[in-house]
């Protein structure tokens, strides 16, 4: 189902883990309230059991380790694409060529924000917002483009046939990903242990001791 590409999985895994361990110790404690909203990105997500990581971990600290191993699985659908499913590669650059245009809050995020809402919600004694990401992505829309000819009946077969494999891909291209990752679960534990915890104690301390004892 995967073609080969150059790198396996399990080398692009490594690489992501190393840049992962090299951006932990430069994390801290964000100031800011943390966002009501499940991340869909990792709420559930089979990398966090892979790599030993709990829900007492910082979110943005697994987040940025679960977009890392998820660019590798969208990367290696988008080579399996260009490679294996003409029709589909066909329809998602005509897609993408059609759509351009405006201004996109989310693009070029390091992975440690990649999928996260780049607006804060404000509480209810705050201000209001001059003006919000998504805000200025709405009115930067371009008109909408005329619309594109219609599939043929036997198009849309072959189209919703390659999606199919598409999916498959990303599901098999998942499960190495996670056995990769278990490889290195003794070194993102380390790195927890070493680096986050230790704020995590310290942040907790500090408010502590700031707490009155009731009267």
């Amino acid at each position: 189902m995967i073609v080969a590409t150059g790198e396996t999985v399990e080398e692009r895994v490594s690489a992501a883990v190393d840049a992962w361990l090299r951006w932990v110790p430069r994390w801290t404690p964000g100031t800011h309230r943390g966002r009501a909203r499940l991340c869909r990105r990792c709420t559930g997500s089979p990398f966090l059991t892979a790599a030993g990581l709990g829900g007492d971990v910082p979110h943005q600290v697994t987040h940025a380790l679960v977009s890392r191993m998820q660019r590798i699985i969208d990367r290696r659908v988008d080579d399996y694409t260009a490679a294996e499913l003409p029709a589909l590669h066909a329809e998602l650059s005509g897609a993408e060529m059609w759509a351009t245009g405006g201004f996109d809050p989310s693009a070029g995020l390091a992975p440690e924000y990649e999928g996260i809402d780049p607006d804060p919600e404000p509480a209810d004694s705050e201000q209001p917002f001059l003006f919000t990401f998504s805000g200025l992505a709405e009115e930067s829309r371009p008109e909408p483009p005329l619309p594109r000819p219609p599939l043929s009946a036997e198009e849309k077969r072959r189209l919703q046939a390659e999606i199919e494999l598409a999916d498959r891909c990303a599901e098999e291209a998942g499960r190495q990903v996670c056995f990769a990752l278990m490889a290195h679960r003794h070194r993102v534990e380390a790195a927890v242990h070493r680096f986050v915890e230790p704020q995590i104690r310290s942040m907790l301390d500090e408010l502590s001791r700031h707490l009155e004892p009731p009267q």
